[in-house]
């Protein structure tokens, strides 16, 4: 069954305070490897720090939680009750992902204290707390406490923000802890990059009913810092069809006095690679909520029309988004099918923005999804956040109704309490009508993914929109964020661009077919690097059918894998990724501005199999032009090795299928 734990061998022993425990003593955990410790002090408040290869990494920190029930307002805090110690080995089987299976193994320690507990629990690949509270009645939570310390003055990767709105950032990189200005607030998660090479990243998971957790720096290190409680909301911002926080309370959650809180996580690792495999926010989050048939929840590809303007040259039919109709729409349909493209997604312009059900008498939508079914062609329809909280249910029922298999709900723009309360709550509802939901506009995920897999993907990343406007969507942003947004799920970056420039020649393009920076090979490598469960191509179906070589990748390359290898990686300088899909492997590489060679080792092939490798590179001018590639077919086997040169900006794509 999907994401079920199988148990191999769980062991528990209770240590009571009369018993093992004194006031006093700290309290010790390690990960199953022994690679992290953990120790945790409960004196006059809670405090812990934390070890990677008997090297501190997280100084003592206070953590605690600030509540107010009533007339009192205090932390939480009293002697300890009992210490809980247990053990887990186990698997999980996801629904889908870029793993088929993983391990879940993890040492745990639980502290009970007189109205709440904390636990801890220590992996491979990281440590975790949460609290679970055990008062009587509601209880408003003013502030959570937690401070990571730091034992040194690392170089710090965050994506620094001045509110509570935005998702969509740079990744900034900072040459100390110290030149960051004091109360610079950072969305998590957070890249600390240690002299001894160790990468440690703060990071959060299983957010539910809570406002998700930013960090602002201080001398000491960074502290948690949350958006506070709504008090009044309008229509507002862009289109004034935004979800606006007019003023907020002096608290940041109501919740149940028996509440379970979020998982707040720190990683580390001396390898690059690792950040890129590290499934800990997917292995803390709640387990699959949604009852009965989940079959209906399929990742896939899909052509797309808003990123190109529904520009197609050459096309036989009128184009543009003033000629947006149901013409358009069945030539778009019409080439996802010819490429084996699961989707169509038909953005903004269908409806009124507000009124879901006044559609836009140019374009059949019932008519579309039924021409869609007709060719294996699901659809998915865009639909801004706000329309769905006034009307979720009828228009949900209506959008099911009319066949379509999903929705693209845009512009969130929060992550407070009662925004994270309406993820959770639109995805359960959007699972009754058995709808696929793409997040755009949102928060970054925290695992929710696993408890409500409807949820396909969640943009939460500066991508390739930003080629419209702006030089951020660059080659070196491309070798950055997987290593830290990625912990958190999938993304829907939306590559695909058949324009390519180099730096000397590209220009954002706002109106029309924008380009893309860096060469083709570096677009293609993104379907394999990026984990993207619903991954669109964002250029027009014209561009594509130029180059029937490229459409044999795209038409090909899975966006779901049974296992992932990163055979080489350096955080902001290079990724080299291989994945497995059944008997067939796909290799991506991409490289920043700086143009490298990369040695692929095919080892990881089956030693007595001999496969064939479409190989995707550079062109020997792709320094310059971008646009230029080579495609060629060799034979390979486990022996062989292989350099490739990426150009800047570049990259290459590897299909290796079984003779």
């Amino acid at each position: 069954m999907y994401d079920m734990r199988s148990i191999i061998f769980c062991f528990t022993f209770l240590f009571f305070i009369c018993a093992g425990y004194a006031k006093g003593d700290p309290i010790t955990l390690h990960s199953p490897d022994s690679v992290f410790r953990i120790r945790i002090n409960c004196d006059d408040s809670i405090y812990y720090n934390l070890f990677y290869r008997d090297k501190e990494i997280i100084k003592p920190s206070h953590i605690g939680l600030e509540i107010q029930k009533g007339e009192m307002r205090k932390e939480l805090f009293s002697d300890i009750e009992k210490v809980s110690y247990d053990h887990y080995r186990g698997k999980i089987h996801p629904l889908y992902g870029k793993f088929k299976e993983l391990d879940d193994s993890y040492n745990e320690v639980t502290i009970d204290f007189d109205l709440f507990s904390v636990i801890f629990r220590a992996y491979n690949e990281g440590v975790a707390y949460r609290f679970i509270t055990k008062m009587d009645g509601e209880i408003m939570v003013v502030n959570e406490i937690a401070n990571f310390n730091l034992p040194d003055n690392p170089s710090v990767i965050l994506p620094e923000t001045e509110n509570y709105t935005s998702w969509e950032l740079m990744y900034v990189d900072y040459a100390s802890h110290t030149s960051i200005h004091d109360n610079k607030r950072s969305i998590t998660p957070v890249l600390l990059n240690r002299k001894a090479g160790v990468k440690v990243v703060i990071n959060e998971s299983d957010v539910r009913n809570y406002p998700g957790m930013y960090l602002v720096k201080n001398r000491q290190g960074f502290t948690g810092d949350f958006a506070l409680y709504p008090d009044s909301v309008s229509l507002g911002s862009w289109g004034n069809f935004v979800s606006v926080v007019r003023s907020r309370k002096d608290y940041i959650a109501e919740v149940d006095g028996c509440n379970t809180f979020p998982w707040r996580i720190v990683s580390a690792t001396d390898d690059d690679r690792q950040l890129l495999t590290n499934e800990l926010v997917y292995k803390l989050a709640t387990p699959l909520q949604i009852e009965g048939d989940v079959s209906w929840i399929k990742p896939g590809k899909a052509a797309w029309e808003w990123w190109h303007d529904a520009m197609l040259p050459d096309a036989p039919i009128p184009s543009g988004m003033e000629n947006r109709n149901t013409a358009l729409y069945k030539y778009y349909i019409d080439f996802a099918a010819e490429y084996g493209l699961e989707y169509l997604l038909i953005d903004a312009g269908w409806s009124n923005i507000f009124e879901l059900s006044r559609t836009n008498k140019n374009i059949d939508i019932p008519g579309l999804i039924e021409y869609g079914k007709s060719k294996n062609v699901g659809i998915f329809l865009w639909c801004t956040s706000t329309s769905l909280k006034n009307n979720a249910d009828t228009y949900l029922k209506m959008i099911s109704n009319w066949g379509a298999v999903g929705i693209k709900v845009d512009f969130f723009d929060r992550d407070d309490q009662l925004e994270m309360e309406w993820y959770e709550t639109l995805a359960a509802k959007a699972a009754t009508y058995k709808l696929m939901v793409n997040y755009h506009g949102c928060s970054k995920p925290t695992g929710l993914q696993r408890t409500y897999p409807n949820i396909i993907t969640f943009e939460a990343v500066r991508g390739a929109e930003c080629a419209k406007w702006d030089l951020t969507a660059s080659p070196k942003h491309h070798v950055t964020f997987p290593f830290i947004r990625m912990l958190n799920g999938s993304l829907d970056y939306t590559p695909g661009s058949m324009r390519n420039a180099s730096p000397q020649l590209f220009k954002p393009i706002a109106e029309g077919m924008p380009y893309s920076q860096g060469t083709r090979c570096h677009q293609l490598a993104m379907y394999v690097v990026y984990d993207q469960y619903l991954a669109m191509l964002c250029d027009a179906p014209t561009e594509y059918r130029k180059f029937p070589d490229i459409m044999e990748f795209l038409a090909t390359v899975p966006v779901t894998f049974d296992h992932t290898r990163v055979l080489d990686a350096e955080i902001g300088e290079y990724i080299v990724t291989a994945k497995q899909n059944g008997n067939n492997w796909f290799i991506g590489g991409m490289t920043n501005w700086k143009a490298r060679d990369a040695v692929i080792d095919f080892s990881f092939l089956s030693e007595n199999g001999s496969y064939i490798a479409t190989i995707y590179r550079d062109g020997k001018n792709a320094n310059l032009y971008a646009e230029q590639y080579t495609c060629e077919k060799i034979e390979v086997n486990s022996t062989d090795k292989m350099s490739i040169r990426m150009a800047q900006g570049g990259g290459f794509a590897i299909m290796v299928t079984p003779l």
